[in-house]
């Protein structure tokens, strides 16, 4: 009788708890037998920064280049993008149009259409300059629209930098470099554990007893919250004298109406890890914020460089 019981109230803690979830499930099971077997997801609008991309003026991509130390299997990556990349709602839309608002539309991921791999001649000369001008010729071509906006090129050619390489094009309506870095991480698995996502480093933190709280700390916290305000005010100030009178500095890297649709050449440069941690630790920062000086000290100079060749280029008279 005792054990009875017991096996009453076993069974009675496994019943399942009905909630919004389950019930909406359920009328999408009802649903799917409706239609014969076929499911129908609600469509999604996109968001206005997604809408944006898709402006004549502002149709942009996102282009990524990933070297790899071992050849490229297609067939490989074609099984994995199946539960990795695929289980994404946006690289398994569509984005169509009705009635001037655009909207996600779930379509079935045909992969023949979306991973590329061409046929390489392994004796070329030049295999560096071939990888640049296949990235150039692929700037100047767009995805078909029949399809979710994103392709994958398998190039299984030996660079200087690696034994293969794996070319991304993704419409940036899909979403912007911080986003596609993060479902590139959610992508990948650990080498050792192949069902482990990637570990990323945390900064430790500080010891409570360096982080007392004192009267200095108090005001240059409050001076740090006066210099954003005041610079706040400033950029909102020049925002609005600029969309009303004032204009952006002529710059080689500002380009003409129409420059939108030019072909880019992509041109990159190895730089060792080890050189990149050693500055972030003597500066106390950041490996972002390394690089991101890296950029602007090379734009700087680049733009430096070229304006004073105009300068000597354009010859002075007397009045």
């Amino acid at each position: 009788m005792e054990s009875t019981n017991s096996f009453r109230l076993r069974k009675q803690a496994l019943k399942p708890i009905e909630t919004a979830r389950s019930s909406a499930s359920q009328r999408d099971e009802e649903e799917v037998s409706k239609n014969n077997g076929q499911r129908t997801c609600e469509e999604e609008p996109l968001s206005p920064s997604s809408r944006l991309y898709h402006e004549p003026n502002f149709n942009v991509y996102v282009i990524a280049i990933m070297g790899c130390k071992t050849r490229i299997y297609p067939d490989v990556v074609k099984a994995n993008l199946g539960h990795t990349l695929l289980r994404h709602p946006r690289f398994s839309s569509l984005q169509v149009e009705n009635n001037g608002e655009m909207r996600w539309v779930p379509t079935e991921v045909d992969l023949e259409r979306h991973v590329i791999v061409p046929e390489l001649d392994q004796n070329m000369d030049s295999p560096d300059k071939f990888l640049e001008d296949y990235v150039y010729n692929l700037s100047k071509t767009t995805i078909d629209k029949s399809q979710p906006l994103w392709d994958l090129h398998l190039l299984n050619l030996r660079t200087s930098q690696s034994e293969a390489v794996g070319i991304f094009r993704i419409h940036h309506s899909l979403g912007d470099g911080t986003s596609l870095l993060s479902l590139l991480l959610a992508c990948t698995r650990q080498m050792n554990d192949s069902k482990a996502l990637p570990t990323i480093p945390i900064r430790k933190k500080k010891d409570k007893k360096s982080d007392r709280i004192g009267i200095w700390r108090i005001l240059l916290r409050f001076w740090f919250v006066l210099q954003v305000f005041w610079n706040t005010v400033v950029d909102v100030f020049m925002f609005i004298a600029t969309a009303l009178f004032l204009t952006d500095t002529q710059n080689p890297l500002k380009g003409l109406p129409g420059s939108e649709s030019t072909p880019r050449r992509i041109v990159y440069r190895t730089v060792s890890l080890d050189d990149i941690k050693f500055v972030k630790n003597a500066m106390n920062t950041t490996i972002n914020d390394v690089a991101f000086g890296m950029t602007q000290a090379g734009l700087s100079r680049y733009i430096n460089r070229i304006c004073s060749e105009i300068s000597i280029s354009i010859p002075f008279t007397n009045m």
